[in-house]
């Protein structure tokens, strides 16, 4: 069985050697297939523009929704070149590792001058944690 945290570090650790070979300016898809190329090298299995259906009433639905990288059919990784990272795209990511069953996902933002700067962990549902913040008592 693949250790999931082995898999997140080496997608951060690809990131950040990537980035450091490209820096920023580059579109998303540069980045993207880089980056996939990269955890090959690594061993990993990765599929890109992976189809991920919506179930609605037991039947699956193409409903255009794609997940930019697949690793290990483990982790999810969503690729961006923005200014700045906005909830928008932490919820896009979220609905994905819903949809999925996947426990761990990462938004990219490749267009920062430290690549540390641009990796957002998203986490759903491991070991019965949930995304969404709880207010306490």
């Amino acid at each position: 069985m693949t250790d999931i945290e082995a898999v997140a570090k080496d997608v951060v650790d690809a990131a950040i050697k990537v980035h450091k070979a490209l820096g920023p300016g580059l579109l998303e898809s540069a980045y993207q297939y880089c980056h996939a190329y990269e955890l090959r090298q690594r061993g990993r299995k990765v599929l890109t523009e992976v189809t991920l259906p919506l179930v609605y009433e037991g039947q699956k639905i193409d409903v255009g929704y794609r997940i930019d990288t697949l690793v290990d059919d483990l982790v999810i990784v969503e690729n961006k070149t923005v200014e700045s990272l906005l909830p928008i795209h932490q919820a896009q990511l979220l609905t994905y590792l819903k949809l999925s069953g996947c426990k761990i996902g990462f938004l990219l933002n490749w267009n920062v001058r430290l690549m540390k700067d641009g990796i957002r962990r998203v986490v759903y549902n491991l070991s019965g944690l949930t995304p969404f913040p709880t207010k306490k008592p």
